[in-house]
């Protein structure tokens, strides 16, 4: 039987700002599983957007040192340990969890709607408002701890949880079919190269929005067009010639993607690193009959959607970059560069 440490390594997030919050310790307190929760042990952790936004205080829309800063809007509780993209192992199960599941290898839910052994009026995310899997173990409630099988490798099996879901929640949310054409901004990332991948796998005509150098890796992934980020979409495309728009740039072209929609079309936002204000002329929004989609909470199928896609094979993981835990330095600093595509990848164990 696997004997659980009193102490683990982990990467602890220790205020808001720089890389220098962030501090590697092998010191910390290995959590133990509460009422309706199991204790994993964590094999690998990707690295995505919100640990960067959550560190730098991104997410706070006022000057109050960052009592609204955290993905929840609440004020976060350090050190907080991050990393919402997990594949491990339950080692360790509180009452009210069958032992069975000990030994089982998971995919954490990143939005988690139940913490502390109770459901959450307003939902959690994994590496947040609750520590995470930036360590050897971690604590979630059981669940959100899905059962995976897959030959696939640990590290590959990180890449999807947090962009992956959130790509799903988009094309659920907006209820992508295979009659429509699927316009996906930042399409190299890691949430836009899920979306192009889980478009496809709905049969739609799927459009990608990227630099010239990554053209053919979105191609490869399934797109079935590229159109280059510093083109005017109406001139690429067309007024009217889109019926779902993806987007998690936001920025100065924002405009032009509701121009580019059809009448009914469906907008859907899940990010916003081209800039977060955008100009929005509201008669192009009733005239259109537009439906706009922010997505953040996932709905309840979504996880369990892309978990059968892994297992039945439909999406790929797409691996960028392998750092070993203390090397998160690095890792966010490439992330921050955006010249990847896919997921760069912790691993832990």
């Amino acid at each position: 039987m696997f004997k659980i440490p009193e102490t683990m390594k982990g990467v602890q997030l220790t205020g808001h700002g720089g890389s220098e919050v962030l501090q590697y310790r092998d010191d910390i307190t290995v959590p133990r599983p509460k009422h309706n929760e199991v204790l994993i042990r964590v094999a690998a952790a990707g690295v995505n957007n919100t640990d960067i936004n959550t560190r730098i205080a991104w997410y706070s829309k006022s000057d109050n040192n960052g009592k609204d800063a955290s993905w929840s809007g609440n004020a976060l509780i350090f050190p907080r340990i991050q990393g919402a993209d997990v594949c491990g192992v339950i080692v360790a199960v509180g009452n009210g969890v069958d032992n069975k599941r000990i030994g089982e290898r998971v995919l954490v839910e990143p939005c988690l709607r139940e913490a502390n052994g109770q459901e959450l009026e307003t939902p959690w995310y994994f590496g947040s408002e609750c520590d995470g899997g930036f360590a050897e173990f971690s604590t979630v409630s059981s669940v959100h701890a899905y059962p995976i099988k897959s030959e696939l490798s640990d590290i590959e099996l990180a890449t999807f949880p947090c962009s992956y879901s959130t790509a799903e929640n988009m094309l659920t949310r907006t209820k992508v079919t295979s009659k429509d054409k699927v316009l996906i901004t930042g399409a190299s990332g890691g949430v836009g190269s899920a979306a192009i991948q889980l478009a496809k796998a709905r049969g739609a005509y799927v459009i990608a929005v990227t630099s010239p150098e990554k053209k053919h890796q979105l191609i490869d992934l399934g797109a079935d067009e590229v159109v280059f980020r510093d083109e005017n979409l109406v001139t690429a495309l067309g007024s009217n010639s889109v019926d779902v728009v993806i987007d998690l740039v936001a920025g100065k072209q924002w405009p032009l993607l509701l121009d580019v929609l059809k009448i009914q079309g469906r907008y859907a936002v899940s990010g916003a690193i081209g800039g977060a204000l955008v100009e929005l002329d509201v008669r192009t929004l009733y005239l259109k009959d537009l439906s706009f989609y922010g997505c953040t909470v996932l709905e309840p199928e979504v996880f369990q959607n892309l978990i059968n896609c892994i297992e039945q094979q439909k999406i790929i993981p797409i691996v960028a970059l392998t750092l070993p835990l203390e090397g998160i330095y690095k890792a966010q600093a490439v992330f921050q560069k955006k010249q990847h595509v896919g997921k760069i990848v912790l691993t832990v164990k």
